[in-house]
């Protein structure tokens, strides 16, 4: 249904600082997105708001993202700790929600982005503990992981917290 995880998100209560601790520990630099827009949002089917930053970086393979969810919008669906999800490049977007909802891995959120990709998050279940999310790999988005990745290499500590 889809390939290996490429990449791995963990809810933190402040992503800037959670961005510094993990670049003084050689992983970096990182790439901050406040208050994320999306649009055309559910959560667990109902019709909601979902504000969130992000901090991204790439760690050895994968791509690291560090998630929170502002309060007071929509049910809240991240945490301050741990993993929340792991995510996964689809072929077909539709076909994998549907597959992933099939095998009793439910919708927890669906958004858009303002470009109209959509994005959802799947319960991962006990086996796994975390959410699965899914995406299509557009070109925009390829772009990003590389240019997350491309930063990376040989990167030296310098400017570790970067705002895009």
């Amino acid at each position: 249904m889809f390939g290996g995880p490429v990449q791995i998100a963990y809810a933190v209560a402040d992503v800037e600082r959670a961005a510094n601790s993990w670049a003084a520990r050689g992983v970096g630099p990182f790439f901050v997105r406040e208050h994320i827009e999306v649009t055309n949002v559910r959560i667990h089917g109902v019709a909601s708001t979902f504000d969130h930053s992000s901090a991204y970086a790439q760690w050895g393979d994968l791509m690291i993202e560090l998630i929170h969810q502002h309060p007071g919008h929509g049910e809240p669906i991240v945490g301050t700790s741990g993993i929340h999800h792991v995510a996964h490049f689809v072929d077909d977007f539709r076909d994998a929600a549907a597959r992933l909802t099939a095998d009793g891995h439910r919708e927890v959120l669906y958004a858009e982005t303002t470009t109209g990709m959509s994005f959802a998050f799947h319960d991962g279940g006990v086996e796994r503990g975390h959410l699965i999310e899914i995406y299509e790999r557009t070109a925009p988005l390829a772009r990003f992981y590389e240019m997350v990745r491309a930063a990376s290499v040989g990167w030296n500590g310098a400017d570790p917290v970067r705002h895009l």
